[in-house]
């Protein structure tokens, strides 16, 4: 979607030769687009960086940084990643089209520039942005919701933030993709979305829930799971969001799930889950030591609920992030 639903789609232009930058901007400025124009690569770059750019059209050939440079260093910034680019270039080798699209370039316009084939593409990629936006804009709600849902106890605040940056560590000492490490970033935030559907008096009771209560909390998973599905871009959060309340024995919840059926990021996202929980402030207790939580969680792996590799690899992984840290030397019957 354009910046705003008011204002028309801006389009960065960037050439060193000014009458071939001009022609393009005249060009798109009478079909109705709104034109920012770079003469070289980090002017085009401080144009990406200042202004809510939706489209660039790139020279490959610039002094300094040229069209294939600011391409790569555009899709490698989460500020930018999702600004189509064209490539404008007169050189018609393949290994050049290639090194265009590694550098993340979505199409390539040849030297002398088609006027219809410059608007064709520019409409096919402002869709494009646009389509990318409302899912943009799709992610940003439930981030929001999650978090809203996290305000409303103070004992948990700053309890997303954490398992986010515990889960994205842990997955890329495991060695994971990034896709899934970027997936265990996203599911810290928001695992818990389906508390939405849990009424604030069972949400935030501070003694122990009924056998109803409990029915209800035990639905959160499956309703988080149910809010995300339409976001094809969480399709590797879902079944986290559904399954980090599973055990290894099968005494989990919602789906009674055992050993490895639990994927292996929600296992990863339950053993940062419960360290935070046990090493923060509660209303029916005090935060625990790190040593008093990691043998909580040890006992616990022992009767068949917690993955214990993962509890050992986050616990080197606190203890190299914060030397502080003591690892705990116990005999492992596990």
């Amino acid at each position: 979607m354009p910046n705003s639903l008011l204002s028309k789609p801006m389009i960065l232009v960037a050439d060193d030769n000014e009458m071939n930058r001009l022609l393009l901007a005249d060009i798109l400025i009478a079909e109705g687009y709104d034109v920012i124009e770079a003469e070289d690569g980090d002017a085009a770059l401080r144009a990406a960086r200042d202004h809510a750019v939706d489209l660039a059209v790139l020279d490959v050939m610039m002094p300094g940084k040229t069209g294939f440079e600011v391409c790569r260093t555009l899709k490698s910034d989460a500020g930018s990643v999702y600004i189509p680019v064209v490539l404008v270039t007169g050189l018609t080798s393949v290994d050049e089209r290639i090194q265009g699209i590694r550098a993340g370039a979505e199409d390539f316009l040849s030297k002398p520039v088609n006027k219809q084939e410059l608007l064709a593409r520019t409409r096919s990629l402002l869709r494009l942005k646009e389509f990318t936006d409302e899912l943009e804009n799709a992610e940003t709600v439930v981030f929001s919701l999650a978090l809203s849902i996290e305000a409303k106890d103070p004992y948990t605040k700053g309890h997303c933030d954490r398992l986010s940056s515990y889960s994205e560590a842990l997955g890329r000492r495991l060695g994971l993709p990034g896709e899934l490490c970027v997936a265990l970033r996203r599911a810290g935030v928001v695992h818990d979305v389906g508390k939405i559907g849990v009424p604030e008096h069972v949400l935030l009771k501070k003694g122990p829930l009924t056998e109803e209560e409990w029915a209800i909390m035990k639905q959160h998973p499956a309703t988080g799971e149910r809010i995300c599905h339409p976001l094809r871009s969480f399709r590797h959060v879902l079944p986290i969001i559904r399954h980090h309340h599973e055990k290894l024995d099968g005494t989990g919840y919602p789906d009674g799930l055992r050993g490895e059926e639990i994927p292996l990021t929600a296992r990863i996202l339950q053993v940062t889950d419960i360290y935070d929980a046990l090493v923060t402030d509660r209303p029916y207790r005090a935060a625990l030591s790190h040593e008093s939580a990691i043998e909580i969680m040890r006992n616990e792996a022992a009767r068949g609920w917690w993955d214990s590799h993962l509890i050992d690899e986050f616990e080197l992984l606190l203890a190299e992030q914060n030397p502080a840290v003591r690892t705990i030397e116990v005999a492992h019957a596990f």
